[in-house]
């Protein structure tokens, strides 16, 4: 990717937010900031991270500084550099934030770049695959722990503490996002905060959650039940579980967002329950557990090769509940990588 950087005429870059510094250094710190440039990589921290910092990144020119400073040193290096154009990510800052960078670099051209960072964040490489895919199996392991502890009787967040600390037994440094359980009619929010609800017999039993391993992240999410769940349920599980399987056989790259996100809108839409499907179908998964692409109806973006998007159908019904199968993969020319193997089942 770094050779690409400098196709859009920009001198050098200055990165600021977190999960772009992660991008190029793999290294996390609360405060610092990358400069990239066509020769140099620099990295710009606090004395906090100084030792760590020169074990890990000996291809960068370590600084050393305070917050006070940041913007001094900076533009230190790009006018030792001679830059002329600066890439800065507009996405990640506030009006604030904004003014104080076009006041320190008022002899610099800035260039809004997000937009082509997070393009080139969205295709990955070898040893990124490698990593997300290590995120979901961890993500995947601390699932079939859990899963024969789930009784009558336990709430959400009970059924949520033992995925976190599975989760971590098993490789995870945290979680990629917040879980989310939902038993019964909470099943029906599709972003539902787990809560003292206790689990009924026959109440549907959803679970979405990701494990974040290397600074990479998982994202699954299975719909499950203790009983027999209310017959109309029991078939918008069957319809979900066929819409999921017909866009995972038919994704490949160079298909729209809108063109994958359509093969499961119409497959829903096509057993009556087309207002009842209101998210988008998926979103590209990697440091962040929501990055581009966002495979959602409106999306002209086109999918390639070595992309990783969520492929996740749902049909949410107000009052009885709702059903969500999620799996992670690797888009390919010739179709896809599922990342996410596990059973697809109904009754535990």
């Amino acid at each position: 990717m770094e050779n690409e950087l400098f196709e859009n005429k920009i001198d050098a870059y200055v990165i600021l937010s977190p999960e772009n510094r992660f991008y190029f250094t793999h290294f996390n710190t609360s405060f610092g900031c990358v400069i990239v440039s066509k020769k140099e990589k620099i990295f710009i921290t606090d004395f906090r991270y100084e030792t760590a910092a020169r074990q890990h990144l000996p291809d960068y020119e370590i600084i050393i500084t305070g917050y006070s400073d940041l913007y001094k040193n900076i533009v230190d290096i790009l006018k030792r550099q001679k830059a002329k154009y600066v890439g800065y990510e507009e996405n990640h800052m506030t009006v604030a934030e904004f003014k104080n960078m076009k006041t320190a670099l008022a002899d610099f051209t800035l260039k809004p770049s997000s937009e082509f960072l997070e393009r080139a964040r969205s295709i990955k490489t070898e040893k990124e695959l490698e990593l997300i895919a290590n995120a979901e199996n961890v993500t995947q392991k601390a699932l079939s722990k859990v899963l024969p502890l789930i009784k009558i009787g336990m709430t959400e967040s009970e059924l949520s503490a033992e995925i976190m600390f599975e989760m971590i037994r098993c490789g995870a440094q945290s979680l990629a996002f917040d879980n989310i359980v939902a038993f019964g009619e909470n099943s029906a929010q599709p972003h539902h905060s787990s809560g003292n609800k206790k689990l009924e017999k026959n109440d549907l039993i959803l679970i979405d959650i990701g494990a974040k391993v290397n600074g990479y992240c998982g994202d699954m999410t299975r719909t499950f039940t203790l009983g027999e769940p209310n017959s109309q349920l029991v078939s918008i599980y069957d319809i979900v579980l066929g819409a999921q399987n017909y866009a995972l056989k038919n994704i490949k790259a160079g298909m729209t967002c809108h063109e994958v996100d359509s093969l499961a809108r119409e497959y829903i839409a096509s057993n009556g329950y087309a207002n009842e499907f209101g998210h988008s179908l998926g979103h590209g998964v990697g440091i962040n557990v929501h990055e581009v692409p966002r495979v959602s109806k409106d999306s002209p973006q086109i999918l390639e090769e070595n992309m990783v998007i969520s492929v996740e159908p749902g049909i949410y019904i107000s009052g009885l509940g709702g059903v969500r199968i999620e799996d992670l993969v690797i888009v390919k020319k010739d179709g896809v990588v599922n990342l996410t193997p596990f059973e697809k089942k109904l009754n535990l």
